[in-house]
Protein backbone atom coordinates (compact mmCIF):
# COMPACT_ATOMS: atom_id res chain seq x y z
CA UNK A 1 0.00 0.00 0.00
CA UNK A 2 2.95 2.27 0.92
CA UNK A 3 4.69 1.29 -2.43
CA UNK A 4 1.14 2.45 -4.43
CA UNK A 5 0.82 5.50 -2.86
CA UNK A 6 4.88 6.37 -3.21
CA UNK A 7 4.44 5.68 -6.87
CA UNK A 8 0.77 7.55 -7.10
CA UNK A 9 3.08 11.18 -6.05
CA UNK A 10 5.48 10.55 -8.25
CA UNK A 11 3.05 10.40 -11.12
CA UNK A 12 1.39 13.50 -9.40
CA UNK A 13 4.73 15.15 -9.22
CA UNK A 14 5.64 14.47 -13.17
CA UNK A 15 2.05 15.82 -14.44
CA UNK A 16 2.41 18.89 -12.07
CA UNK A 17 5.67 19.42 -13.65
CA UNK A 18 4.88 18.72 -17.47
CA UNK A 19 1.77 21.19 -16.71
CA UNK A 20 4.03 24.12 -15.54
CA UNK A 21 6.52 23.09 -18.43
CA UNK A 22 4.17 23.56 -20.85
CA UNK A 23 2.61 26.80 -19.52
CA UNK A 24 5.77 28.01 -20.05
CA UNK A 25 6.17 27.39 -23.74
CA UNK A 26 5.13 29.98 -25.65
CA UNK A 27 4.04 31.23 -29.04
CA UNK A 28 5.72 34.07 -30.71
CA UNK A 29 6.37 34.88 -34.29
CA UNK A 30 10.21 34.28 -35.88
CA UNK A 31 9.51 35.71 -39.11
CA UNK A 32 10.93 39.30 -38.11
CA UNK A 33 13.72 40.66 -35.57
CA UNK A 34 12.81 43.10 -33.06
CA UNK A 35 14.22 45.89 -34.95
CA UNK A 36 11.27 45.56 -37.71
CA UNK A 37 8.85 45.73 -35.33
CA UNK A 38 10.85 48.56 -33.54
CA UNK A 39 11.57 50.26 -36.89
CA UNK A 40 7.91 50.33 -37.62
CA UNK A 41 7.06 51.82 -34.26
CA UNK A 42 9.92 54.34 -34.72
CA UNK A 43 8.46 55.54 -38.15
CA UNK A 44 4.92 56.28 -36.43
CA UNK A 45 6.19 58.19 -33.64
CA UNK A 46 8.44 60.10 -35.99
CA UNK A 47 5.32 61.19 -38.40
CA UNK A 48 2.71 62.06 -35.50
CA UNK A 49 5.57 64.15 -33.55
CA UNK A 50 6.22 64.48 -30.51
CA UNK A 51 2.48 66.28 -29.45
CA UNK A 52 0.77 63.04 -30.45
CA UNK A 53 0.11 59.87 -29.10
CA UNK A 54 -0.97 56.71 -31.01
CA UNK A 55 -3.23 54.24 -29.28
CA UNK A 56 -3.98 50.89 -31.43
CA UNK A 57 -6.33 48.37 -30.26
CA UNK A 58 -5.78 44.68 -31.47
CA UNK A 59 -8.55 42.27 -32.06
CA UNK A 60 -11.02 41.06 -29.76
CA UNK A 61 -11.06 36.67 -29.30
CA UNK A 62 -13.54 34.89 -30.99
CA UNK A 63 -16.87 33.36 -29.35
CA UNK A 64 -16.78 29.62 -29.82
CA UNK A 65 -13.92 27.25 -31.20
CA UNK A 66 -12.68 29.67 -33.58
CA UNK A 67 -8.97 30.28 -33.80
CA UNK A 68 -7.77 33.58 -33.01
CA UNK A 69 -5.75 35.74 -35.14
CA UNK A 70 -4.73 39.12 -34.82
CA UNK A 71 -5.41 42.05 -36.54
CA UNK A 72 -3.23 42.65 -39.62
CA UNK A 73 -2.08 46.27 -38.00
CA UNK A 74 -1.40 45.27 -34.40
CA UNK A 75 0.77 42.04 -35.37
CA UNK A 76 2.86 44.34 -38.14
CA UNK A 77 3.52 46.43 -34.76
CA UNK A 78 4.22 44.10 -32.61
CA UNK A 79 3.81 40.41 -33.67
CA UNK A 80 1.55 40.05 -30.45
CA UNK A 81 -0.89 36.88 -31.03
CA UNK A 82 -2.85 38.03 -27.79
CA UNK A 83 -6.84 39.00 -27.99
CA UNK A 84 -7.92 42.29 -26.43
CA UNK A 85 -4.16 43.71 -26.12
CA UNK A 86 -3.30 47.51 -26.94
CA UNK A 87 -0.46 49.59 -27.84
CA UNK A 88 0.22 53.13 -26.74
CA UNK A 89 2.64 55.24 -29.06
CA UNK A 90 4.28 58.03 -26.89
CA UNK A 91 5.46 60.66 -29.14
CA UNK A 92 6.45 62.98 -26.73
CA UNK A 93 8.52 60.85 -24.16
CA UNK A 94 9.31 58.16 -27.12
CA UNK A 95 7.94 55.35 -25.00
CA UNK A 96 6.01 52.49 -26.27
CA UNK A 97 3.81 50.68 -23.84
CA UNK A 98 1.94 46.98 -24.18
CA UNK A 99 -1.15 46.78 -22.67
CA UNK A 100 -2.41 43.30 -22.16
CA UNK A 101 -5.21 40.61 -20.24
CA UNK A 102 -4.41 39.15 -16.95
CA UNK A 103 -3.67 35.45 -16.77
CA UNK A 104 -6.44 33.22 -17.67
CA UNK A 105 -5.24 30.47 -16.12
CA UNK A 106 -8.04 27.87 -16.85
CA UNK A 107 -8.23 29.10 -20.37
CA UNK A 108 -4.42 28.22 -20.37
CA UNK A 109 -4.85 24.73 -19.39
CA UNK A 110 -7.08 23.72 -21.81
CA UNK A 111 -4.85 25.87 -25.06
CA UNK A 112 -1.29 26.73 -23.98
CA UNK A 113 -0.07 29.73 -22.78
CA UNK A 114 -1.38 32.88 -23.63
CA UNK A 115 1.16 35.60 -23.62
CA UNK A 116 -0.53 38.12 -20.85
CA UNK A 117 0.48 41.36 -18.22
CA UNK A 118 1.88 38.41 -15.85
CA UNK A 119 4.49 37.81 -18.58
CA UNK A 120 5.97 41.64 -18.81
CA UNK A 121 9.71 40.74 -18.60
CA UNK A 122 9.27 37.93 -21.54
CA UNK A 123 6.94 40.33 -23.87
CA UNK A 124 9.79 43.10 -23.44
CA UNK A 125 12.33 41.05 -24.35
CA UNK A 126 10.59 39.35 -27.39
CA UNK A 127 9.15 42.89 -28.14
CA UNK A 128 11.48 45.16 -27.10
CA UNK A 129 8.34 47.93 -26.17
CA UNK A 130 9.18 49.72 -23.07
CA UNK A 131 6.72 48.70 -20.69
CA UNK A 132 3.95 45.84 -20.46
CA UNK A 133 1.24 46.64 -18.25
CA UNK A 134 -2.41 45.39 -17.64
CA UNK A 135 -5.68 46.50 -19.68
CA UNK A 136 -6.81 48.74 -16.73
CA UNK A 137 -4.12 51.31 -16.91
CA UNK A 138 -4.76 52.48 -19.90
CA UNK A 139 -7.18 55.32 -18.57
CA UNK A 140 -4.64 56.16 -16.23
CA UNK A 141 -1.92 56.09 -18.58
CA UNK A 142 -3.52 58.19 -21.19
CA UNK A 143 -3.60 61.05 -18.59
CA UNK A 144 -0.14 60.99 -17.81
CA UNK A 145 1.12 61.09 -20.93
CA UNK A 146 1.53 64.67 -20.72
CA UNK A 147 -0.82 65.52 -23.62
CA UNK A 148 -3.69 66.67 -21.85
CA UNK A 149 -2.31 69.79 -20.44
CA UNK A 150 -2.10 70.61 -24.12
CA UNK A 151 -4.15 72.98 -26.02
CA UNK A 152 -5.15 70.38 -28.14
CA UNK A 153 -3.76 67.00 -27.08
CA UNK A 154 -3.73 64.66 -30.51
CA UNK A 155 -4.62 60.62 -30.24
CA UNK A 156 -3.83 58.43 -33.67
CA UNK A 157 -5.92 55.76 -33.75
CA UNK A 158 -6.71 53.54 -37.04
CA UNK A 159 -10.16 54.39 -38.24
CA UNK A 160 -10.19 51.74 -41.15
CA UNK A 161 -11.49 48.77 -40.25
CA UNK A 162 -9.05 45.91 -38.92
CA UNK A 163 -8.09 43.22 -41.11
CA UNK A 164 -8.33 39.91 -39.03
CA UNK A 165 -8.29 36.72 -41.47
CA UNK A 166 -9.51 36.54 -45.10
CA UNK A 167 -10.77 39.85 -45.51
CA UNK A 168 -9.92 42.89 -47.13
CA UNK A 169 -10.89 46.40 -46.72
CA UNK A 170 -12.79 47.27 -49.32
CA UNK A 171 -14.74 43.85 -48.69
CA UNK A 172 -15.06 45.09 -44.90
CA UNK A 173 -16.20 48.66 -45.80
CA UNK A 174 -18.52 47.58 -48.62
CA UNK A 175 -20.25 45.06 -45.92
CA UNK A 176 -20.48 47.92 -42.95
CA UNK A 177 -21.96 49.86 -46.06
CA UNK A 178 -24.76 47.21 -46.24
CA UNK A 179 -24.82 46.74 -42.50
CA UNK A 180 -25.35 50.30 -42.04
CA UNK A 181 -28.45 50.37 -44.79
CA UNK A 182 -30.67 48.08 -42.27
CA UNK A 183 -32.65 49.69 -40.15
CA UNK A 184 -32.44 46.28 -38.39
CA UNK A 185 -28.82 45.74 -37.91
CA UNK A 186 -26.85 49.10 -38.33
CA UNK A 187 -24.50 49.17 -35.54
CA UNK A 188 -21.40 50.90 -35.27
CA UNK A 189 -18.14 49.89 -36.20
CA UNK A 190 -15.55 48.54 -33.45
CA UNK A 191 -13.05 51.32 -34.43
CA UNK A 192 -15.97 53.80 -34.36
CA UNK A 193 -17.02 52.03 -30.57
CA UNK A 194 -13.43 52.93 -29.18
CA UNK A 195 -13.32 55.87 -30.89
CA UNK A 196 -16.51 57.21 -28.96
CA UNK A 197 -15.05 55.30 -25.59
CA UNK A 198 -11.61 57.66 -25.84
CA UNK A 199 -14.18 61.15 -26.53
CA UNK A 200 -16.57 60.12 -23.61
CA UNK A 201 -13.72 59.65 -21.17
CA UNK A 202 -11.33 62.37 -22.73
CA UNK A 203 -12.82 64.62 -24.74
CA UNK A 204 -9.40 66.74 -24.89
CA UNK A 205 -8.12 64.76 -27.49
CA UNK A 206 -8.79 65.81 -30.58
CA UNK A 207 -8.57 62.18 -32.59
CA UNK A 208 -6.95 61.34 -36.24
CA UNK A 209 -6.44 58.88 -38.75
CA UNK A 210 -3.67 56.26 -38.06
CA UNK A 211 -4.61 54.69 -41.12
CA UNK A 212 -3.25 56.97 -43.80
CA UNK A 213 0.55 56.13 -41.90
CA UNK A 214 0.15 52.67 -41.38
CA UNK A 215 -0.89 52.62 -45.17
CA UNK A 216 2.26 54.29 -46.48
CA UNK A 217 4.45 51.93 -44.85
CA UNK A 218 2.29 48.92 -45.38
CA UNK A 219 2.52 49.58 -49.72
CA UNK A 220 6.62 49.12 -49.17
CA UNK A 221 7.77 45.37 -48.35
CA UNK A 222 10.98 44.58 -46.33
CA UNK A 223 12.70 41.81 -48.07
CA UNK A 224 11.48 39.43 -44.35
CA UNK A 225 7.69 40.74 -46.04
CA UNK A 226 8.91 39.54 -49.81
CA UNK A 227 10.22 36.41 -48.39
CA UNK A 228 6.74 35.56 -46.93
CA UNK A 229 4.35 36.75 -49.91
CA UNK A 230 7.19 34.76 -52.07
CA UNK A 231 6.21 31.48 -49.62
CA UNK A 232 2.68 32.38 -50.11
CA UNK A 233 2.87 32.26 -53.96
CA UNK A 234 4.85 29.41 -53.78
CA UNK A 235 1.63 27.40 -51.97
CA UNK A 236 -0.99 29.31 -53.64
CA UNK A 237 0.75 28.00 -57.08
CA UNK A 238 1.03 24.63 -55.99
CA UNK A 239 -2.36 24.42 -54.64
CA UNK A 240 -3.28 25.79 -58.19
CA UNK A 241 -1.42 22.93 -59.66
CA UNK A 242 -2.77 20.04 -57.79
CA UNK A 243 -6.49 21.19 -58.56
CA UNK A 244 -5.62 21.39 -62.57
CA UNK A 245 -3.83 17.81 -62.31
CA UNK A 246 -7.15 17.17 -60.96
CA UNK A 247 -10.15 18.43 -63.31
CA UNK A 248 -11.57 15.96 -65.40
CA UNK A 249 -15.42 15.73 -66.53
CA UNK A 250 -17.65 15.25 -63.67
CA UNK A 251 -15.41 16.54 -60.89
CA UNK A 252 -17.33 19.16 -58.76
CA UNK A 253 -15.82 22.55 -58.16
CA UNK A 254 -15.74 22.27 -54.60
CA UNK A 255 -13.63 19.24 -55.26
CA UNK A 256 -10.46 21.02 -56.42
CA UNK A 257 -10.72 23.62 -53.68
CA UNK A 258 -10.27 20.43 -51.20
CA UNK A 259 -6.97 19.58 -53.29
CA UNK A 260 -6.25 22.91 -52.83
CA UNK A 261 -6.51 23.28 -49.36
CA UNK A 262 -4.68 19.89 -48.76
CA UNK A 263 -1.74 21.55 -50.31
CA UNK A 264 -1.99 24.94 -48.33
CA UNK A 265 -2.35 23.24 -44.79
CA UNK A 266 0.53 20.45 -46.18
CA UNK A 267 2.75 23.94 -46.31
CA UNK A 268 2.04 25.36 -43.45
CA UNK A 269 -0.59 27.58 -44.05
CA UNK A 270 -3.31 28.04 -41.25
CA UNK A 271 -6.11 28.64 -44.33
CA UNK A 272 -7.48 30.98 -47.18
CA UNK A 273 -5.93 34.32 -47.60
CA UNK A 274 -9.68 34.34 -49.19
CA UNK A 275 -11.80 32.53 -50.30
CA UNK A 276 -11.71 30.02 -53.29
CA UNK A 277 -12.93 31.61 -56.85
CA UNK A 278 -13.19 28.54 -58.71
CA UNK A 279 -16.13 28.75 -61.38
CA UNK A 280 -16.37 26.34 -64.24
CA UNK A 281 -18.25 27.19 -67.41
CA UNK A 282 -20.47 30.57 -67.48
CA UNK A 283 -19.82 30.17 -63.43
CA UNK A 284 -16.52 32.01 -64.13
CA UNK A 285 -18.05 35.24 -65.36
CA UNK A 286 -19.14 36.57 -61.88
CA UNK A 287 -15.88 37.86 -60.82
CA UNK A 288 -16.10 36.56 -57.38
CA UNK A 289 -18.22 32.95 -57.55
CA UNK A 290 -17.54 31.73 -54.17
CA UNK A 291 -20.41 29.12 -53.97
CA UNK A 292 -18.58 26.21 -55.83
CA UNK A 293 -21.50 23.74 -55.78
CA UNK A 294 -20.97 22.71 -59.40
CA UNK A 295 -20.35 19.75 -61.73
CA UNK A 296 -17.58 20.65 -64.00
CA UNK A 297 -18.23 19.99 -68.07
CA UNK A 298 -16.49 18.94 -70.87
CA UNK A 299 -15.70 21.54 -73.12
CA UNK A 300 -16.03 24.39 -70.65
CA UNK A 301 -12.87 26.30 -69.02
CA UNK A 302 -12.82 26.20 -65.27
CA UNK A 303 -11.43 29.26 -63.59
CA UNK A 304 -9.69 29.47 -60.00
CA UNK A 305 -8.34 32.60 -58.06
CA UNK A 306 -6.83 31.65 -54.85
CA UNK A 307 -4.07 31.82 -51.84
CA UNK A 308 -3.30 30.85 -48.84
CA UNK A 309 -3.58 32.58 -44.94
CA UNK A 310 0.63 31.87 -44.49
CA UNK A 311 1.87 33.48 -41.83
CA UNK A 312 0.06 36.78 -41.16
CA UNK A 313 0.49 37.26 -45.26
CA UNK A 314 -1.39 35.95 -49.14
CA UNK A 315 -0.57 36.11 -52.25
CA UNK A 316 -3.19 36.50 -55.07
CA UNK A 317 -2.43 34.28 -58.80
CA UNK A 318 -5.64 32.62 -60.76
CA UNK A 319 -5.33 30.51 -63.71
CA UNK A 320 -7.83 29.12 -66.09
CA UNK A 321 -7.79 25.73 -67.88
CA UNK A 322 -9.93 23.59 -69.88
CA UNK A 323 -11.77 21.01 -67.92
CA UNK A 324 -10.82 18.25 -70.27
CA UNK A 325 -7.27 19.10 -70.58
CA UNK A 326 -7.05 20.36 -74.05
CA UNK A 327 -7.92 23.80 -75.82
CA UNK A 328 -9.98 23.85 -78.53
CA UNK A 329 -9.41 26.55 -81.10
CA UNK A 330 -11.36 28.93 -79.90
CA UNK A 331 -10.34 28.91 -76.55
CA UNK A 332 -6.75 28.70 -77.82
CA UNK A 333 -7.58 32.28 -79.93
CA UNK A 334 -8.61 34.29 -76.69
CA UNK A 335 -6.66 32.90 -74.17
CA UNK A 336 -2.87 33.14 -76.11
CA UNK A 337 -4.09 37.26 -75.60
CA UNK A 338 -4.47 36.97 -72.42
CA UNK A 339 -1.05 35.14 -71.95
CA UNK A 340 0.33 37.87 -74.78
CA UNK A 341 -1.43 41.01 -72.73
CA UNK A 342 -0.28 39.32 -69.36
CA UNK A 343 3.45 39.28 -70.86
CA UNK A 344 3.39 42.67 -72.60
CA UNK A 345 2.16 44.22 -68.97
CA UNK A 346 5.32 43.05 -66.92
CA UNK A 347 7.79 43.89 -70.22
CA UNK A 348 7.31 47.79 -68.64
CA UNK A 349 7.42 47.40 -64.67
CA UNK A 350 10.08 49.14 -63.39
CA UNK A 351 10.53 51.81 -60.80
CA UNK A 352 9.78 55.34 -61.76
CA UNK A 353 6.80 54.19 -63.92
CA UNK A 354 3.51 54.66 -63.55
CA UNK A 355 0.48 52.27 -63.90
CA UNK A 356 -0.95 54.16 -66.64
CA UNK A 357 2.34 54.34 -68.90
CA UNK A 358 2.21 50.97 -68.25
CA UNK A 359 -0.95 49.91 -69.54
CA UNK A 360 -0.33 52.24 -72.56
CA UNK A 361 3.08 50.46 -73.56
CA UNK A 362 1.45 47.58 -73.20
CA UNK A 363 -1.47 48.35 -75.18
CA UNK A 364 0.62 49.57 -78.09
CA UNK A 365 2.33 45.97 -77.85
CA UNK A 366 -1.15 44.32 -77.81
CA UNK A 367 -2.14 46.64 -80.92
CA UNK A 368 0.94 45.03 -82.89
CA UNK A 369 0.23 41.50 -81.57
CA UNK A 370 -3.71 41.82 -82.75
CA UNK A 371 -2.16 42.36 -86.67
CA UNK A 372 -3.35 39.72 -88.92
CA UNK A 373 -5.07 38.16 -86.19
CA UNK A 374 -8.02 36.78 -86.49
CA UNK A 375 -11.27 35.39 -84.63
CA UNK A 376 -14.30 32.90 -84.69
CA UNK A 377 -16.39 35.59 -84.00
CA UNK A 378 -17.01 39.32 -84.65
CA UNK A 379 -17.75 39.71 -80.48
CA UNK A 380 -14.84 38.20 -79.78
CA UNK A 381 -12.42 40.60 -81.99
CA UNK A 382 -14.50 43.49 -80.20
CA UNK A 383 -13.62 41.95 -76.51
CA UNK A 384 -10.02 42.27 -77.28
CA UNK A 385 -10.41 45.40 -78.58
CA UNK A 386 -11.80 46.66 -75.50
CA UNK A 387 -9.83 45.03 -73.38
CA UNK A 388 -7.22 47.29 -74.97
CA UNK A 389 -9.43 50.36 -73.17
CA UNK A 390 -9.76 48.46 -70.01
CA UNK A 391 -7.45 49.90 -66.71
CA UNK A 392 -7.95 47.66 -64.41
CA UNK A 393 -5.52 44.88 -65.80
CA UNK A 394 -3.19 46.67 -63.43
CA UNK A 395 -4.83 45.82 -60.20
CA UNK A 396 -4.07 46.17 -56.18
CA UNK A 397 -1.35 45.86 -54.36
CA UNK A 398 -1.04 42.57 -51.85
CA UNK A 399 0.51 41.83 -48.71
CA UNK A 400 -1.09 41.26 -45.06
CA UNK A 401 -4.77 41.37 -47.04
CA UNK A 402 -5.79 40.07 -50.78
CA UNK A 403 -6.54 43.84 -51.34
CA UNK A 404 -4.26 45.18 -49.55
CA UNK A 405 -3.55 49.03 -48.41
CA UNK A 406 -2.25 51.67 -50.10
CA UNK A 407 -2.31 53.17 -53.60
CA UNK A 408 -0.35 51.15 -56.74
CA UNK A 409 -2.21 52.97 -59.37
CA UNK A 410 -1.68 56.18 -60.69
CA UNK A 411 1.77 57.01 -58.97
CA UNK A 412 5.29 56.00 -59.58
CA UNK A 413 6.58 52.63 -58.62
CA UNK A 414 8.67 51.94 -55.89
CA UNK A 415 11.39 49.14 -55.48
CA UNK A 416 9.40 46.76 -52.68
CA UNK A 417 5.77 47.26 -54.05
CA UNK A 418 4.00 43.79 -54.25
CA UNK A 419 0.55 43.99 -56.58
CA UNK A 420 -1.24 41.80 -58.97
CA UNK A 421 -1.00 41.97 -63.27
CA UNK A 422 -4.75 40.12 -63.98
CA UNK A 423 -5.32 40.90 -67.84
CA UNK A 424 -8.93 39.98 -68.56
CA UNK A 425 -11.55 40.09 -71.07
CA UNK A 426 -15.25 39.63 -71.01
CA UNK A 427 -17.83 38.10 -73.84
CA UNK A 428 -21.61 38.68 -72.41
CA UNK A 429 -23.27 37.18 -75.77
CA UNK A 430 -21.58 33.76 -73.81
CA UNK A 431 -21.19 34.98 -70.78
CA UNK A 432 -17.31 34.09 -71.12
CA UNK A 433 -14.88 35.63 -69.04
CA UNK A 434 -10.91 34.66 -69.54
CA UNK A 435 -8.18 36.02 -67.16
CA UNK A 436 -5.06 34.87 -65.55
CA UNK A 437 -3.13 36.60 -62.93
CA UNK A 438 -0.09 36.75 -61.52
CA UNK A 439 2.02 38.38 -58.38
CA UNK A 440 4.44 41.48 -59.55
CA UNK A 441 7.61 42.67 -57.20
CA UNK A 442 8.94 45.86 -58.06
CA UNK A 443 12.61 45.61 -57.96
CA UNK A 444 15.29 47.64 -57.65
CA UNK A 445 16.27 47.56 -61.72
CA UNK A 446 12.68 45.96 -63.07
CA UNK A 447 9.96 43.39 -62.22
CA UNK A 448 9.86 40.12 -60.77
CA UNK A 449 6.92 37.78 -61.49
CA UNK A 450 6.55 36.15 -57.95
CA UNK A 451 3.86 33.28 -59.53
CA UNK A 452 6.10 32.75 -63.30
CA UNK A 453 6.16 29.08 -62.09
CA UNK A 454 2.81 28.06 -61.97
CA UNK A 455 1.87 26.85 -65.63
CA UNK A 456 0.29 29.53 -68.18
CA UNK A 457 1.41 28.44 -71.81
CA UNK A 458 -0.40 26.17 -73.46
CA UNK A 459 1.80 23.84 -74.12
CA UNK A 460 2.39 23.69 -69.77
CA UNK A 461 -1.14 23.77 -68.66
CA UNK A 462 -1.84 20.75 -70.84
CA UNK A 463 0.72 18.71 -69.70
CA UNK A 464 0.01 19.50 -66.28
CA UNK A 465 -3.46 18.45 -66.82
CA UNK A 466 -2.71 15.26 -67.75
CA UNK A 467 -0.50 14.16 -64.92
CA UNK A 468 -2.55 12.24 -61.58
CA UNK A 469 -3.94 14.27 -59.37
CA UNK A 470 -4.75 14.36 -55.55
CA UNK A 471 -8.85 13.47 -56.66
CA UNK A 472 -7.33 10.78 -59.30
CA UNK A 473 -5.25 8.95 -56.15
CA UNK A 474 -8.17 9.44 -53.26
CA UNK A 475 -11.32 9.91 -54.94
CA UNK A 476 -14.51 10.80 -53.10
CA UNK A 477 -15.68 7.67 -51.40
CA UNK A 478 -20.14 7.12 -50.67
CA UNK A 479 -21.44 8.48 -48.00
CA UNK A 480 -24.09 6.11 -47.59
CA UNK A 481 -22.99 3.70 -44.46
CA UNK A 482 -24.56 0.52 -43.46
CA UNK A 483 -26.84 0.65 -40.23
Amino acid sequence: MRNTVRAFIVVLLCCTTFHLLSQDKHHYQNDFSIENFTERRTKIMDTIGNDAIALVQGASGHAGFSVFRQSNTFYYLTGVETDHAYLMLNGKNRRTTLYLPHRDVGRESGQGKILSAEDHDLVKELTEVDQVKGIEFLSADLLRTGLIKSEVPLLYTPLSPAETGNDSRDELLYGQGRAASDPWDGQPTREALFVQKINAQFPQFEILDLSPILDSMRLIKSKEEIELIRKATQIAGLGIIEAMRSTQPGVYEYQLDAAAKYVFHLNGARGDGYASIIGGGTNAYMGHYFHKTDVLNDGDLVLMDYAPDYRYYTSDVTRIWPVNGKFDKVQKELYNFIVAYRDALFKFIRPGITSDEVLDKAAMVMKEYLVGKTFAKPAYLKAVQEGLKFRGHFQHPVGMAVHDVGVVRHVPLQAGMVFTIDPMIWIPEERLYIRIEDIALVTEDGVENMSAFVPSSIEDVERTIKEKGLIEFHPPTSLSFKK
